[in-house]
């Protein structure tokens, strides 16, 4: 898939929202993502997943036993890529506002793991994810995303590869341009505003 056509099946998704939306990072930004749309067409998320799964190196690809993925946003996208990849696909959750595994997974000690997200802004959720593997004795070998919005920048300890990199800009709440203070926010995400 080239840039054109992943940004044509969020388009077609209704999945690219323009406005004020402030990002589960807590930064604040004139467009957002609403991945779980673009993820809720099965057929959709397949092709997007298989794209994805492309984008990954074939010895990388070669090595990942599991697919992990942070609740909630990456449970599609990680279930799809672990269907890409023939692997099993589970996700960590945060009951208490730390990732941890659940529902009765486990991993192996030593089981190489590829940390799949929807998008990534900061890198915090994929490191903090990437922390509650290696606590339950896994490996995380790769990273992977369908977008990026970090402008390259996030860095989550091991390789990562998003199918796409969109560069919007983020800003603190102190820092907002006044077009976008201008416009009433709203969290569009799956974590409550703080």
């Amino acid at each position: 898939m080239t840039e054109d056509d992943i940004l044509a099946e969020f388009r077609a998704a209704e999945a690219l929202l323009e406005g004020h939306f402030i990002l589960s990072s807590g930064l604040h930004s004139a467009r957002y993502l609403q991945c779980a749309r673009v993820l809720m067409d099965p057929r959709r998320a397949a092709r997007l997943a298989e794209a994805l799964a492309a984008k990954i190196p074939e010895q990388i690809r070669r090595a990942i036993d599991l697919v992990v993925s942070p609740a909630m946003g990456g449970v599609i996208v990680g279930h799809e890529m672990g269907r890409a990849l023939g692997v099993e696909a589970v996700f960590v959750e945060r009951p208490t506002g730390t990732f941890e595994l659940r529902r009765g997974f486990k991993l192996r000690p030593g089981q190489k793991v590829l940390l799949v997200e929807d998008v990534v802004t900061t890198g915090l959720s994929s490191r903090e994810a990437i922390a509650a593997v290696a606590a339950a004795g896994g490996e995380v070998i790769a990273g992977a995303a369908l977008v990026d919005r970090s402008a390259g920048a996030a860095d989550l300890g091991v390789p990562f590869f998003p199918l796409i990199r969109l560069d919007v800009p983020a800003y603190p709440a102190d820092g907002l341009p006044p077009e976008l203070a201008a416009i009433p926010a709203e969290k569009p995400g799956s974590r409550k505003a703080a």
